[in-house]
Formats: C-alpha cells, structure tokens, sequence
C-alpha cells in the first residue's frame, strides 16, 4: 500500500462509510481522530486528506478544528459537511447558523465545471444528495470558488483549484447521495491522481511480513470460535509463523448443528494446524443451569471461557503472544473523537486474557472491514461455507434459548435451525441475507398431532438484510418459503410444535433476541 489517504474523524456517525467507499475503490485509507498533531499529520505523509463531518458548530469556543498540517502538506484536500465548514472557517471564510437546516434528501445544481464532478453532471443539471447539517457557509475563503449549490445552501460545493482544495455541504459517501461514490472516486482518482493499488494479495503478503517482524521467534495462541474473524486470524498466522501457533478450540456445547466436527476437520485435516479441541459443553451447561437472565448467560459464559483457555493454554507451554480477530470498526470507535465505546464484547475478543496469562497481543485483521476479512479468507484458501457464514454471538445459543438452558432444549433448538439454514440455502437465499437464525421461546402451546393433543414449545425464525448490522430490515420470505420450513420443524424436531416469523427491524427491534 504505497499510497493512503488520511480520514480525520470529527465525530461523524459517517466516517466509517468514507473509509468504506475508499476501500471499495481499492484506495488505502485510515481513519484518526481530528485532534491529531500536526508531527503525526506530517508522519503519516498522505497522499491525500479527507476532513468528516461532526456535530459540532465552528462558531462555538470549544469546535474542534484541522491540524494546521493538512494545508500545508501541499496535497489535495477533501471537507464533506463540518469538514468544509472547519476548512473554510480555518482559511479565512465564515460559517453561520442557517436559517434553513437541511436533513435528509436535497437536490444540488452544478454551477460550473469541476474536477469533481467531471462525467458526472454538467452545469445545470441537478442530482439528489443527503444533507445533515445546521449551519452553512456564508463567506469563502480566498481563492474559493462556489461549484454547485442547493436550495439552503449557495455553497454546497465548493472548490480551490489552485490548491486542491475541495469542500461537499453533504454526505458523498451515503448511498443516498446518487453520485456519491463516483465523486469520491474523482477526488481520488482525477485530483489525488492515486492508482488504487490496494489488493487484497498485497495485504496478505505485508501482513505476513509484519507479524514474523512483531512475534520473531515467540509462540503464539488464538481462539477459534467458528467464525470468520477467528479463522482468517488463525490462517494467516498460520502462513507466518508455522508450528509456532496453537489454536485452542473450546466446544462450550452451544454451537450450531455440526459445527464443531467441521471446525475440527477443517483445521486439523485440512490445513494441518496444531489445535486442541476442548469439550468443555457439560461445564457451561451445569454453570447455566437455572439461569434465565441474558446478561447473567453472557457474564458466566465469557468468565467460564477464559477460565477454561487458560487452564488449556498452560498445558501448552510457554506462550508470548494471544491472537485476536480484532476487526477495523472496533478500533476506529476506541479511537474515536466521539470517544472510546463503553461496550466490550469480552467474550467475542477474549477480554481479560492478555492481562492475566500475561500475553502480548497480535491483531492481524485490525485494519480491516468485515467483507474485507471474507476476501482475505478466500485468498487464503478458506472454503465458502465458512467465508460466507453468518454472523453468530459469541455466547452462542445460549442467547437464542429464552429462558433456562438445558442440554434437551439445546438440541431441540440445533436442530430447528440446522433445518431452517437448510430451507434458505436449498432456496438459493443464504448469501442475500446478512443473518438468519432461529430462536427457541419459554413458551408452550397446544398442538394437534394426529388424534393426539400436544403441549410443546414455540420456535420463532429470524432473518434481516444489512450492510453492517447496525440497522437492519426484515428479510421478506415468501409465505409457501416460511409454510414449508414451518412444516418441516414442526414434523422432524420432538418439542416444537408451533413456528412464528419475527417481522421486526431494527430500530426498534435488535437482530438477536438477546
């Protein structure tokens, strides 16, 4: 990665997208916080910079401001929203409150020609932006010139030829701005003059080469979970540093259907990395036993876990370092602004564990997106049923068993799921759905069976469509689709008797049920 753009973060709930679109473009970037010196501006040496929007106001006392740097390293710049708005106030312009605030859709009218918009709209021509904003530009800054506006904002593009400087009142990288990602791709391509030269291949092979530099002759030792995160973690160590890695798999008896038989044979056999599997299902059932309270399930379930990879780690050996599927959201927002996130998802991460085994930590995946971690998987060699999985919480079923755990309604629910996971892929629908699961309630209802009366348990199914799970729709199966999963479960699972569909999004819902 030779080229990178910088993303400095004012506190955006978008600054993820900006970094997202530039990846799609194979454009290199990273996000760091906009209090940043100006020496680490200068050390980073970006090729180009990108200023975030924020909810501040830049006629406030305490409005955050650029490092003094991003004017002077002579390359071109980009402000979207409070991005433009701290430019332009920073380089002698005016930024007011707005008489007219403009929140969601706008249109934008192209008033001259501009790099930025160049084969996208000509002068005259009009395009559907997103605005998130309260104030506006009121004066430019010498040497600016207005290049489009909308009907509250006379500036909602603007541009320094001379300098490289560009400044957007609205958000290009939301998708409901339609010409969003192509203007990003001129700033990048046509000003920034980038190549895009980031691959996944050359990832993998600097990755490499950074964690034999950071762990030299040390040994390491991950944590499979069955996920994708944990995997490719595992895999690219593996490339790296060899023998000198132990994946320590602990079955807590809450996977899915077959889970833990393909987890082994894939890396046992498959790829031939030293694992040691832990069955460790019976503890964390008698541990949960009698428990029905989501948060108590998630405390004793991530305690018993560390306590039981620690207790398998000191049978290895001595270990330095602990690796970690740590992805590149979970560190911008420890990072952020805004702020670090008061959430830790200790069991998901393994929290706890570097602190008392005294391990080191290698994060290999901490520069990447989630779809990014899928790409790197395949590049390793990583088979699609795995690549493509579905997100799964790390508490796993226990948090889609309602109520108390026990092994009998462990297997009932297994078995409800493998078979609607069965319908979905048989429907050629697994890859169109972010997430789909089914969920075992603490309710019973009366069923008929033949001339019998039964008295069983219900079985609610989920699915959503998402981009990152943050918000997400309700995926809309068509009702002979969720009449023949119905039909299955309740015919081949002993104890459900009655299936609902969960048509709720989130907001206001949330994906998992707890």
């Amino acid at each position: 990665m030779t080229e990178r753009v910088l993303i400095l973060d004012f506190g955006s709930q978008f600054t993820q997208l900006i970094a997202r679109r530039l990846r799609e473009l194979r454009v290199f970037c990273e996000i760091h916080p906009c209090t940043w010196s100006d020496e680490q501006v200068r050390e980073f040496a970006p090729h180009a910079v990108i200023l975030s929007g924020g909810p501040a106001s830049t006629h406030e006392a305490a409005a955050p401001t650029a490092p003094e740097a991003v004017f002077a390293l002579g390359v071109p710049v980009l402000g979207i929203c409070y991005g433009e708005q701290t430019m332009c106030a920073q380089l002698g312009g005016r930024v007011e409150p707005s008489s007219h605030r403009e929140f969601g859709r706008a249109e934008i009218e192209l008033l001259r020609e501009c790099p930025l918009f160049d084969g996208l709209l000509r002068v005259g021509e009009r395009s559907s932006v997103w605005m998130s904003h309260g104030d506006r530009v009121a004066a430019l800054p010498e040497g600016f010139h207005p290049v489009a506006q909308s009907p509250a904002s006379p500036f909602a593009a603007i541009a320094d030829e001379t300098r490289h400087y560009y400044g957007l009142q609205f958000h290009p990288e939301v998708v409901h701005t339609e010409i969003g990602k192509e203007l990003l791709a001129n700033f990048c391509f046509r000003i920034a003059r980038l190549s895009g030269d980031w691959s996944m291949e050359a990832y993998r092979a600097q990755a490499v080469a950074r964690i034999r530099e950071q762990v030299g002759d040390g040994k390491v030792i991950c944590g499979l979970s069955g996920g994708v995160d944990s995997a490719v973690t595992a895999l690219l160590l593996h490339e790296a540093v060899g023998e000198q890695l132990t994946c320590v798999f602990v079955d807590t008896g809450l996977l899915r259907h077959g889970e833990v038989e393909q987890i082994v044979s894939l890396f046992r056999e498959h790829f031939n990395i030293p694992l040691v599997h832990v069955d460790a299902g019976e503890l964390f059932l008698g541990k949960l036993a009698g428990v029905t309270d989501p948060e108590r399930k998630r405390k004793i379930i991530g305690g018993t876990f560390i306590d039981v990879f620690e207790e398998e780690s000191a049978k290895i050996g001595t270990v330095d370092w602990l690796a970690q599927g740590t992805l590149y959201p979970d560190v911008i927002e420890s990072v952020s602004f805004r702020g670090p996130s008061v959430t830790i998802k200790s069991h998901h991460n393994v929290g706890g564990l570097p602190e008392r085994m005294r391990l080191k930590l290698v994060e290999p995946l901490r520069e990447l997106f989630k779809d990014e971690v899928r790409e790197l998987g395949r590049e390793l060699g990583l088979p699609e049923i795995f690549v493509g999985r579905h997100p799964f919480p790390g508490p796993g079923l226990a948090v889609r068993i309602l109520g108390e755990i026990t092994r009998e309604r462990v297997q009932i629910l297994q078995q409800a799921d493998r078979i609607y996971l069965e319908e979905i892929r048989a429907a050629g629908l697994y890859d169109e759905i972010w997430q789909a699961f089914a969920v075992l309630l603490p309710v019973k209802t009366v069923g008929v069976m033949g001339d019998g009366r039964t008295y069983e348990a219900v079985c609610a199914l989920r699915a959503v469509t998402s981009v990152d799970g943050m918000t997400a729709d309700f995926y809309p199966f068509e009702a002979a689709f969720l009449g023949r999963v119905a039909s299955r479960i309740v015919n081949e699972v002993k104890g459900i008797n009655r299936v609902t569909y969960d048509y709720t999004s989130k907001p206001p819902g949330t994906i998992e049920w707890e």
